[in-house]
């Protein structure tokens, strides 16, 4: 994939999938486009072992989010974006998993394009495909769900509401993102609803990585065991899905042999 800068001299963004954490997951289109951007601005999350493969003159950038917690605004990073492609430079907005999951792409796309800056984005693997690997099974399976939702455990408002109901009702399946600091309101909205309290809950921590952590649990315990469990990484709730025996073995022997 060729880049050429336009007649007038403005630059180009790629919306770039980091993926998970494990570089051999990043895919060859990602690669392309950061080994040949002139500066990356990336989320917080992206793990050192991606950034070093940035091209050796691209200037890193960190514009991340914490939620509830210092961040960086949304419309200082739309400035950032047009402002470097203006002057002509290739920029790559790397973000954690996908691009298109949670990561505000619309509104960063919208600020490029009022200025007359080409885009494209890159996708990448998001956080969901990557834990539900590590856990050994499946988003889907014939008989239980045909269907899962990925929702948020908190937006702009604060916790996220979703369809409760839904949720509570026997197979569902969810992939819940931002779902640590909820966890007690997620439990409660869903026992509430009439959801079984020994629904298997799994979480994941820094999913695909070498300190990759799994902690399977109920509803019912939930808040008790993720806070006995003090997960600091980046981390993804599986409602409805509890690992298999095979792939927790398989975390702790890479944990041991790292």
């Amino acid at each position: 994939m060729q880049f050429t800068h336009s007649h007038d001299g403005i630059g180009h963004v790629d919306f770039v999938g980091a993926g998970p954490g494990d570089p051999e997951l990043l895919t060859l289109k990602a690669l392309s486009a950061f080994e040949r951007a002139d500066v990356v601005l990336h989320d917080r999350l992206i793990s050192a072992e991606v950034l070093e493969l940035a091209g050796k003159s691209a200037d890193l950038i960190d514009v991340g989010k914490a939620g509830f917690g210092p961040s960086w605004k949304q419309e200082d990073i739309d400035a950032l974006l047009v402002d470097y492609a203006l002057k002509g430079q290739r920029v790559v907005r790397l973000k954690s998993g996908d691009p298109t999951v949670f990561g505000r792409l619309d509104e960063e796309i919208e600020a490029v394009e009022a200025a007359g800056i080409t885009w494209q984005i890159v996708p990448g693997i998001t956080a969901a495909s990557a834990a539900v690997a590590g856990i050994g099974q499946s988003l889907t399976r014939r008989g239980r769900n045909s269907s899962v939702r990925i929702l948020t455990g908190h937006d702009m408002k604060g916790f996220a509401d979703h369809d409760w109901n839904a949720l509570a009702r026997p197979g569902s399946v969810a992939a819940i993102y931002m779902g640590k600091m909820s966890a007690r309101f997620i439990q409660g909205r869903l026992i509430m609803h009439g959801a079984d309290r020994d629904t298997p809950v799994t979480l994941v921590e820094n999913a695909s990585r070498s300190d990759q952590r799994i902690l399977a649990t109920t509803l019912n315990q939930l808040p008790t065991d993720l806070t006995a469990a003090e997960m600091d990484g980046p981390t993804l709730t599986f409602y409805g899905l509890a690992p298999r025996q095979a792939a927790r073995a398989l975390t702790e022997f890479k944990k041991e042999h790292a």
